[in-house]
């Protein structure tokens, strides 16, 4: 029988990967909870149609990557590929509109059926804000502001490089849409298929191709700047005057899109060399018209989703592990009295590793490897006498504890 292997393109989080996956998830809430989000959850599968009419019929996630499954009761349903169009369907869906603003933190699995590589799986993990209601300028830049301070916190921020760009309002993106139409028409016959398809349904998308063949032609395209309404002008300008104000430096790329369809006016990447081609490490936009393309409100909203298996790859710091205690029972009777003595300093909030099996060399050995601060040595001299040997890991000195004194001595 072949040994049974985890799915591809999925990985188990051993302790060493889930520290730093936790320490990810742990400073991203918190840094996120100073400006005000509180944590939501939503479900990791949902009807096929939150994603098919909000994240774009011809975007690569839709026609190549989402895993979509039929359910017993007949009803089409998804995997989640990503987080923002779950929790605009649960601003809906619990009438959240009469809440405004809204400042929602989310971290969880997403799932996306592509090419496994390093920093990207077809079960990943992301952390998510979303800022929902505002349409001032301002509420971009604080969810830019709020995303940069998470990489500093986890000493990231200094390696990457922001990226910011403007897909205007609608009347800019119907003006620069039908100027890709008629550039890229031109060269039909030479595009790959997919970005044929793009070219009826969504020309913008072709700016994001990552085919060799249309990236020749995607570099003389017309760029969105030529035909940003002066409104649109205004509402980038009060992003980049902010980000200025409180000193975040950006690069302007006037060819970054976004792959998903939702995005209007800002959208930003932060970006690194450190990943290899992965190099996006949290991306995200403005989305006014999502929530009433799905049926709900004309409320605005803005957000960022980035990868925690990315993050945590380029984490600055080791997650701090507690030190534990150790106790070494050696014999029945020690057992007995350990397993009371072990469950005493648990209630007292200590750390407590029992050694069961090996000899004392053995057992205090692995006390090592587990970094303890102390092991507690019972044994039937120490039980006749009403102590523990408890040694100090880091000093060596080791001295007799008595059992009716040791909690207070351990502090």
């Amino acid at each position: 029988m072949a040994q049974l292997q985890p799915v591809r393109g999925t990985h188990d989080l051993l302790p060493e990967d889930e520290r730093r996956h936790r320490a990810v998830i742990d400073t991203a809430r918190q840094t996120a909870g100073r400006y005000g989000f509180e944590r939501v959850e939503t479900p990791i599968f949902e009807f096929t149609e939150v994603f098919t009419r909000t994240v774009g019929e011809t975007s690569d996630i839709v026609t190549k990557e989402m895993y979509v499954f039929e359910d017993r009761g007949g009803e089409s349903i998804a995997l989640r590929p990503e987080g923002t169009a779950g929790v605009a369907r649960a601003v809906i869906s619990n009438g959240l509109a009469q809440n405004l603003p809204l400042k929602m933190f989310y971290n969880g699995p997403m799932f996306r059926y592509e090419r496994p590589q390093k920093g990207r799986q077809r079960q990943f993990h992301q952390i998510g804000m979303e800022l929902i209601g505002p349409t001032t300028p301002l509420a971009d830049v604080e969810v830019i502001s709020c995303g940069a301070d998470i990489l500093d916190n986890l000493g990231i921020l200094s390696r990457v490089q922001l990226e910011l760009n403007t897909l205007g309002d609608i009347a800019s993106r119907n003006a620069y849409r039908a100027a890709l139409v008629e550039y890229f028409s031109a060269f039909r016959d030479k595009l790959s298929e997919d970005s044929k398809l793009r070219l009826e349904k969504n020309p913008l998308r072709i700016l994001d191709s990552k085919d060799e063949g249309d990236r020749v032609f995607v570099k003389d395209a017309p760029t969105f700047e030529q035909y940003l309404s002066n409104e649109a002008k205004d509402f980038f300008g009060g992003v980049t005057r902010g980000l200025d104000t409180i000193g975040i430096p950006y690069t302007l790329a006037p060819r970054l899109v976004r792959g998903l369809d939702y995005y209007t006016h800002t959208c930003f990447e932060f970006v690194t060399t450190e990943l290899g081609a992965q190099g996006t490490v949290m991306a995200g936009g403005r989305y006014d018209g999502l929530i009433r393309d799905m049926g709900g409100p004309d409320i605005a909203g803005v957000g960022w989703a980035a990868g925690i298996e990315r993050l945590s790859m380029m984490l600055g710091f080791e997650p701090e592990v507690a030190r534990p205690l150790v106790l070494v029972p050696l014999g029945e009777a020690a057992e007995t009295e350990a397993l009371k003595l072990a469950h005493q300093l648990r209630k007292a909030g200590h750390t407590v590793d029992v050694g069961f099996s090996g000899n004392l060399k053995k057992r205090l050995m692995r006390a090592n490897k587990l970094k303890a601060t102390k092991a507690i040595i019972l044994g039937e001299d120490e039980l006749a006498k009403g102590v523990a040997a408890v040694r100090d890991l880091d000093s060596g000195e080791q001295a007799e504890v008595a059992l009716t004194d040791l909690l207070r001595h351990l502090g």
